[in-house]
């Protein structure tokens, strides 16, 4: 129990230390700023160790052993309110730390050669440390408290890293968009933790998940609907998503980190954390069912418009983690942890590959610059991109493994952890609460499944196939193909080991029936569930598996068949003149995708602009008639004051003594009578 404590302790401890020692030094040192070797160094053993740690625990922790905890110090007291500084580590905090250090260590390690000629160099490292610190705390707490000291820490710090090129306003913006918008969930998780406070008296996680009884039905649905609300925000579903595509402002390895491993899987997590209260509130699962769906779907729909690489992906990000969504509200808690994994792998993988050809493009420009030639474009829209494949073939490799395997084509991770989620969908469309509801959301995942597919090889053929497209583009870019390389070992390691993940994690999930129908032994094969099956309280599968198998050919068909459709008017490289096709069969709805349903549109008329004009006219007013009046009155009266009393400020000696003497005497006057 004391080694316990002490290997939790460092876990937290490492990626803080990391944070205050590039973070403080850098601030106060010039001369340290330019080790850059160094910083990067510090900053990836902050992270490698506790992913070390972390596989310590995991290979020391079987499967249905009791939690450990490790309780460091109180932090709040108050009569009888008290929250410790405690960790948990169970088998489902365990996951979550393999992935946040894991895939962390992989993005801290390609940011080394990414950001190596930023001027904010020692800062962004700090900033990537901090953030995962908080998500640790996020992760490994066992309060509600201690959880949303993680939740608003991760907030902070995407606040930070979005807006890191800050002296760009777009960039700045986009920090902002994406720091108001989640406070917006969070006060819902804060009103959650309020009442659930109230019902139990404790915000411990076994607490209060030992004593539901203590809260009643309606209890339940308000906590776990203020906690949907909550987890709408920083895992980017309907109506609070917008805030994400934003994020693209940030380096790409931000956008890797935030999309993949850490921030946006928050909301799933504390669901999953929380599972034993939601399944008692089936209307709160039905509502997060239903805005997965559609979250899922409306993503998708737009990622078919967009040009800029990462920002296909971020919506790609969106409809996965509207999947996921789905799933928690299915009663599939450990198929929506499983695709949290895989997605890391593959989601990772696409954000660092895109980065890796923004370097190269960008690489393009600044040669042509140094030729002499006036070139500008943007080093993100693939319309300048294409043919890259012969010249980074590491990249395209890695990001095709990737995007195989997000489209969901056996055996590949997304396959796995994608038709797991569809199948307890359409299982749950035979439940008794709102069944038929739910197999019109697996209808809609079917078809978000085909979208995922097509839009991510529309993606990879127009930026790897066909010809470099630049010189087409820009005259003056003739010659550019010759600055093209590929990206050095520190940004294409990660890229490999991320791409082997996307190979061979799906099989951490394979589903039991696959066994069963060749064996007739109903053995569990499915390794994650059996690693979770003590902590999330599933909703068991009731198919047969003849219906499990149709289930899953029907996957199958819709992958290929996206493939095959994003192949026939995209393997050519050809985007625009494809584009153009789809906008002509689909009319003003493919216009509608593009402006992305004009949401940003619809959030600005409706709550920013009469926000601005009721503190234009009425605020502003308040504040400077009422606010200011009541300060420039309290200083007027003690400037008046003043002015009559420093007449009696005299400087004459025989006058204080006067003064002292006769306030002696109103003193003993008043204690005699």
């Amino acid at each position: 129990m004391e080694s316990a404590t002490t290997l939790t302790t460092l876990v937290i401890l490492f990626p803080l230390l990391g944070f205050l020692i590039n973070g403080l030094i850098g601030l106060s040192s010039d001369s340290f700023r330019e080790k850059k070797t160094l910083i990067g160094t510090i900053a990836n053993l902050a992270v490698f160790i506790p992913f070390a740690i972390a596989v310590y625990f995991f290979l020391n922790m079987g499967q249905g052993a009791a939690p450990v905890f490790a309780e460091l110090f109180t932090w709040i007291e108050v009569g009888s309110f008290s929250v410790d500084i405690a960790y948990q580590l169970d088998q489902l905090s365990i996951v979550m730390m393999l992935v946040v250090t894991g895939v962390g260590f992989l993005i801290h390690l390609y940011s080394i050669g990414y950001m190596w000629g930023d001027e904010g160099y020692w800062k962004f490292f700090a900033f990537l440390n901090l953030f995962i610190f908080a998500m640790l705390n996020l992760v490994m707490a066992d309060n509600l408290l201690l959880l949303f000291l993680g939740w608003e820490g991760v907030g902070l710090c995407s606040y930070l890293l979005i807006g890191f090129w800050y002296e760009d306003m777009a960039n700045a913006a986009a920090g902002s968009k994406a720091f108001w918008y989640n406070r917006v969930g969070d006060f819902a998780f804060l009103v959650a933790m309020f009442l659930t406070f109230q019902y139990v008296g404790s915000l411990d996680f076994d607490m209060v998940l030992g004593n539901l009884d203590a809260i009643p039905a309606d209890g339940k649905f308000w906590i776990g609907l203020l906690m949907f609300i909550g987890a709408t925000g920083k895992s980017a579903q309907i109506p609070l998503f917008v805030w994400l595509p934003d994020a693209m402002a940030g380096p790409t390895s931000v956008s890797a980190l935030i999309h993949a491993a850490t921030m946006v899987t928050s909301g799933i997590y504390l669901i999953s954390r929380m599972s034993e209260m939601f399944v008692m509130a089936p209307e709160v699962m039905m509502i997060i069912a239903v805005i997965g769906a559609l979250t899922a779907f409306v993503a998708a729909t737009i990622a078919i418009t967009q040009n800029d690489i990462k920002r296909v992906l971020a919506y790609s990000t969106v409809s996965q983690l509207g999947y996921m969504f789905l799933a928690l509200g299915s009663g599939a808690f450990t198929a929506a942890m499983f695709h949290v994994v895989t997605h890391a792998f593959f989601k990772a993988c696409l954000f660092l590959g895109s980065g890796s050809v923004i370097h190269a493009m960008e690489h393009v420009e600044h040669g042509l610059h140094n030729e002499g030639k006036d070139v500008h474009f943007d080093p993100q829209d693939m319309r300048f991109m294409g043919g890259l494949k012969e010249y980074m073939p590491s990249t395209y490799k890695t990001f095709l493994l990737a995007t195989i395997a997000i489209a969901g084509i056996p055996p590949l991770a997304g396959f796995f952890s994608k038709d797991e989620i569809l199948a307890f969908t359409f299982n749950a469309g035979f439940g008794e609460f709102a069944g038929s509801l739910y197999l019109i959301l697996w209808g809609i995942g079917i078809i978000t499944a085909f979208l995922t597919a097509f839009y991510m090889f529309r993606l990879t053929f127009g930026t790897f196939n066909g010809e470099f497209k630049l010189p087409e583009k820009i005259s003056e870019a003739a010659g550019g193909e010759k600055f093209l390389h590929e990206s050095p070992k520190t940004m294409t390691i990660p890229l490999w080991t991320l791409g082997g993940l996307s190979v061979v994690g799906g099989f951490l999930g394979v589903p039991n029936f696959l066994l069963a129908t060749f064996t007739h032994h109903e053995e569990h094969i499915n390794l994650l569930h059996n690693w979770l099956h003590n902590v999330t309280a599933d909703f068991g599968l009731t198919l047969s598996h003849a219906t499990e198998w149709m289930l899953m050919g029907i996957s199958i068909v819709i992958a290929v068949a996206g493939v095959y459709s994003a192949y026939r008017m995209y393997g050519s490289g050809a985007t625009e003149s494809s584009d153009a096709k789809l906008s002509d069969w689909f009319g003003g709805l493919y216009q509608t995708w593009k402006e992305k349903y004009n949401l940003d549109e619809l959030y600005e008329g409706v709550v920013v602009d009469p926000i601005v004009r009721m503190s234009d006219k009425g605020l502003a007013k308040f504040d400077m008639k009422i606010v200011d009046g009541v300060v420039n009155t309290v200083g007027g009266v003690v400037r008046l004051f003043g002015s009559v009393f420093r007449y009696t400020q005299t400087g004459v000696t025989s006058s204080y003594a006067l003064a002292f003497i006769l306030g002696v005497i109103l003193i003993l006057s008043m204690l005699i009578l």
